[in-house]
């Protein structure tokens, strides 16, 4: 579908910020585009627009007082990541200076600072603001934002605890002021991993505990850990990386940690023994004074990672790769743990069925005597202490032939961190987003059984707006950021003609977008990655996978080159559709030009040329010019 657009529209929102002060449709300020998010993805949209279109009429909002997302958060003791620099890195820069292997929190951090400098967008985020409410004004054709700032950089918060400080203290001790915006082009780069999970609700007694209580993710810096008895709800990622540093830095008396099941654990070793010794000594060098070497680095080596999917393909020989690869893993634990927990460490699902977890020192850590590893559960909180048990959680307590402790033990407690990471059975929006007629993004999420979206950035009913690294957009056990790479990729071009004035609306069909998510949905069953591969990525009333993307990034990399236009509808401004008519008119001149000029030269009986051909040969290479000059119409 095209159409012309309002013109009046168009001269009241073009692409340039402005502060509208009338007293007729109230104060709000103008943003051509508005992005939700400070993290990497967000961070990446507006180094492109400037660097790529020489745009700088946008905005970058987030609710936390610092840029970086997940990294800024995410502080904890010994946060790093679990690949090489490269996936971290942006893909028109090499933005890390000498690292350490893998790359700490704080190397990310700065890269993501000095990228915000090279290119100039410091002064286009603004902090410390939570957006409450997306609006589609449809007699406007416009977005309108509901903004809160907040006070004491309480975004740094989670929405647990805000809700909590205002139960307490009132609206003002979270909030300060209210502001409305409005934006044309409308993307949010908020990522899926927002809000921390809480201590179970069923589980008594918590609120009576006299210790502290927080999330890894929501780290307490002003907790003192020394000569403290410290609880550890969880043995994911963060738990691996955190947990020694408790004992060696922190001083920590003892550390139990509770584990519901095992992880695959990868010794450090194995991952540094895959990237090259001579390359890690020069890569450093080379991406840095070499034009072109680092463009050509990043595309090399991630598409390198995806050699991985073969862990786990369907096939025969998925399954020979995985068993080999778990057996190496297996006899690595169990020549770095004391046997006791040898059987509590020996997962029962196949690897790449959840994500693997690289070991630093955490497995050595194991046999220091001030750390307890258990399976037996969290059964209730005391003032200063906690029960755990009877039963456990692994192996199935049923296994009569297991030896693994199913007793009931009470252990004294200060302080209860809780690695129990993000919640991610529901789609992680923290604010409502209302599209045409007043349709909720929730209301979308109820009807259809759990949120999709087309190529997990666009919902048919949302014009002009974009997620990255919406529903299914994430390959497990890769980094996301080439998965937000791609999408970022296609979506710029997208809002390209927006931005040149060109079209004025642009939304996914709803056909295109149910198809997309059906095919999505399928696939995932046929990979088996719905049960066990993926259980704590399910909706919980649904049980559709809401993030896992089954489908290798090198594939949608293609994908996002080219955006198949039919799946789209779009309006035109009137610039637009004159522009549209030249190009077409230009490619059919050209191509009347080509078989024109084939015809009459597959007609000639002699190789010599008269001035009549020499017009004709003329006119037929002058048609690719022609061709040519219609692309570049924009």
């Amino acid at each position: 579908m095209s159409s012309v657009s309002d013109r009046s529209l168009r001269a009241k929102y073009g692409n340039t910020i402005l502060k509208e002060t009338g007293f007729a449709s109230g104060t709000y300020t103008y943003y051509p585009v508005a992005i939700i998010g400070a993290g990497e993805s967000g961070i990446t949209i507006g180094c492109r627009l400037k660097k790529d279109y020489g745009f700088d009429q946008f905005r970058i909002f987030d609710r936390q007082s610092g840029i970086g997302g997940i990294w800024w958060i995410s502080r904890y003791p010994g946060v790093a990541c679990e690949d090489s620099d490269v996936f971290y890195s942006f893909p028109f820069r090499s933005s890390f200076k000498k690292t350490s292997i893998p790359p700490t929190g704080s190397d990310v951090l700065e890269s993501l600072h000095t990228t915000c400098a090279k290119y100039q967008i410091v002064d286009k985020i603004q902090l410390n603001t939570d957006v409450r409410e997306c609006r589609w004004l449809e007699s406007e054709q416009i977005w309108e934002l509901t903004l809160w700032h907040f006070a004491n950089k309480a975004g740094d918060l989670s929405e647990y605890d805000r809700s909590q400080k205002i139960r307490d203290a009132g609206h003002e001790s979270v909030y300060s002021f209210e502001e409305k915006i409005r934006a044309r082009v409308l993307v949010s780069a908020i990522g899926c991993l927002i809000e921390p999970n809480q201590l179970q609700g069923n589980i008594p007694g918590s609120d009576i505990f006299q210790g502290e209580i927080f999330n890894s993710t929501r780290w307490r810096h002003d907790v003192d850990l020394s000569e403290k008895e410290i609880i550890v709800v969880g043995t994911g990622r963060c738990a691996t990386q955190f947990v020694p540093f408790l004992i060696y830095e922190y001083g920590a008396r003892s550390v139990t940690q509770i584990m519901r099941s095992p992880p695959w654990v990868v010794p450090l070793d194995s991952f540094l023994s895959d990237l090259n010794s001579s390359w890690k000594v020069w890569s450093w060098r080379l991406t840095r004074n070499i034009p072109g070497i680092w463009k050509l680095t990043h595309s090399w080596l991630t598409s390198g990672i995806e050699k991985d999917r073969s862990l786990y393909r369907p096939s025969e020989e998925g399954k020979n790769y995985r068993k080999k690869v778990e057996m190496d893993l297996l006899s690595h634990m169990r020549g770095m743990v004391p046997k006791k927990y040898h059987e509590i460490l020996t997962p029962n699902y196949e690897l790449e069925y959840k994500r693997r977890v690289l070991d630093t020192s955490w497995l050595q850590l194991l046999n220091n005597p001030a750390v307890t590893l258990t399976t037996l559960p969290l059964s209730s909180v005391n003032e200063r202490d906690v029960t755990l048990g009877p039963g456990r959680m692994y192996p199935d307590p049923k296994n009569t032939t297991s030896k693994a402790p199913n007793h009931q033990v009470t252990i004294p407690a200060d302080v209860i961190i809780l690695e129990n990471e993000f919640h991610t059975g529901t789609w992680p929006y923290s604010f409502e987003v209302i599209g045409r007629g007043g349709k909720k993004l929730l209301e979308i999420t109820n009807e259809r059984g759990g949120l999709n979206m087309y190529m997990g950035m666009a919902l048919d009913g949302f014009p002009n707006f974009f997620a990255i690294l919406g529903p299914n957009a994430v390959t497990d056990n890769i980094s996301s950021k080439l998965a937000s790479e791609n999408i970022i990729d296609l979506s710029l071009k997208l809002i390209r003609p927006l931005l040149e004035d060109e079209l004025s609306i642009l939304e996914i069909k709803q056909e295109a977008a149910l198809k997309w998510a059906s095919e999505t949905q399928n696939a995932l069953l046929e990979e088996k990655r719905m049960t066990s591969a993926s259980e704590s990525f399910c909706s919980r009333e649904s049980e559709l996978n809401l993030f896992i993307n089954p489908y290798s990034q090198i594939w949608f990399t293609m994908l996002s080159m080219f955006p198949n236009w039919s799946d789209w509808n779009f309006t035109y401004t009137s610039r637009g559709l004159a522009k549209s008519y030249v190009r077409k008119t230009l490619h059919t001149v050209a191509f009347s030009a080509v078989v024109w000029g084939i015809v009459n030269l597959r007609s000639r009986q002699t190789l010599i040329l008269s001035v009549r051909d020499f017009f004709q040969i003329t006119f037929f290479t002058g048609s690719r010019i022609l061709y040519d000059i219609g692309s570049k119409i924009r």
